[in-house]
Formats: structure tokens, sequence, C-alpha cells
């Protein structure tokens, strides 16, 4: 690890520490969740890099580490990204010999991921690494308040999970509201004589 990276992130480290202790210390919490999470991203990159591995395949790696031979759709889906952004990394993840795609006779339309034997290798690896970055993060933190941060986020998921569902089911209005709206666009002006051309069900 190069010195200079290492004082940038000192410095990121202390201009965001400054913000939520001295300067905005009842900002946004969703700011708080953002910083928190970029800084347990940057220690897990710097480790990760030291075994030439990016964050990006650290992702997919993941996930395949606990569900091999799973769709290319259901990866993504399971990463959090957009399928184009999926298949960069697969085929780039490919060429490095992490895994390989197929194709089962029972779907010929759907890709399967499996891990080949270097990228199941890679496991062991790298998960202590990861799970070095969540000891060094919790240090210091007694283990019951710990677990009272992990259910506050996990509340926190579903509720917006919930909020997402009632505002996805309020923009869409039910079948037969639909239906009415497009009956009355399509009304005639009253005085105004149009000629009926819509077929009611049993006519010919």
């Amino acid at each position: 690890m190069k010195p200079g990276k290492r004082s940038v992130t000192k410095d990121d480290t202390r201009a965001i520490l400054h913000h939520w202790r001295e300067a905005v210390p009842n900002d946004r919490l969703a700011h708080l969740v953002k910083d928190a999470r970029r800084s347990l991203i940057r220690a897990l990159q710097v480790r990760l890099r030291e075994e030439s591995v990016s964050f990006g395949h650290w992702t997919f790696l993941r996930i395949l580490w606990e569900t091999d031979g799973i769709t290319q759709r259901a990866l993504s889906v399971q990463a959090g990204v957009m399928e184009p952004t999926t298949t960069q990394a697969i085929k780039a993840m490919e060429k490095l010999g992490y895994l390989t795609r197929r194709q089962l006779p029972d779907s010929k339309k759907k890709i399967y991921i499996f891990l080949t034997s270097k990228g199941l290798s890679l496991k062991s690896k790298l998960v202590p690494l990861a799970e070095q970055v969540n000891e060094i993060a919790v240090r210091g933190i007694p283990t019951g308040e710990v677990s009272v941060v992990r259910n506050t986020l996990l509340k926190i998921i579903e509720n917006l999970a919930q909020d997402e569902i009632e505002g996805t089911a309020k923009q869409a209005p039910p079948a037969n509201v639909r239906a009415t709206a497009a009956l009355q666009v399509s009304a005639p002006r009253p005085g105004r004589a149009v000629a009926c051309t819509t077929r009611l069900p049993g006519s010919r």
C-alpha cells in the first residue's frame, strides 16, 4: 500500500468525524449510514487490493460462494446492480479464471454462473479479510449495542421496503379504475354525435 493512499484515507476520516461530532452532529441518519458504509467498503478495498481482487468482484464472489450455479439475472438482483454491469463483471472474472458460464439442457435461454476451483479457493483468503474489517468496526462497542444497531438497521430496511411497496401500489390504480378512465376519455361531448366503434363482449 502506498503511503499517499493511507494519508488520504486518514484525511477523509478526520473530515467525516469532524462533520458528525462538531459541524453538523444532528445531520440526517441517511448521511451517517452512507459514511459508515463508505468507511467499511474502503477498509475492505485496501485489504482486497493486496490480494489483487477488486471490490466489485468481491461482491459477486461472496454471493456465488453461497449460491453457486445461479442465473445471471438472479446474481444481478442479489448484488443490487443492473444486468449490463453484471455482464461486464462476469466477462472480466471469467478471463481471470474465477468462474464459468453455462447453459443447462433444460433451459437454454438462461445463463448460469458457476465458480471454478480458483474462484472457490479465494473464499478461504478473502472471507477472513471481511471478518477482520467487521471486528475492527465494532471494536470497543459492547455486544449488546452491536445487536441493537443490527436490529435497528434491519428495521430501517424493512420500513423503507414497505414504504416502497405501498408507494408502488398507490401509483398503479386498479384495472377497473384504469378502464373507467379510458371510457371517460373516449366519451363524446354532450350534443355531439359520434360513431360507436367499440365492440361489446360477445358482439361480432
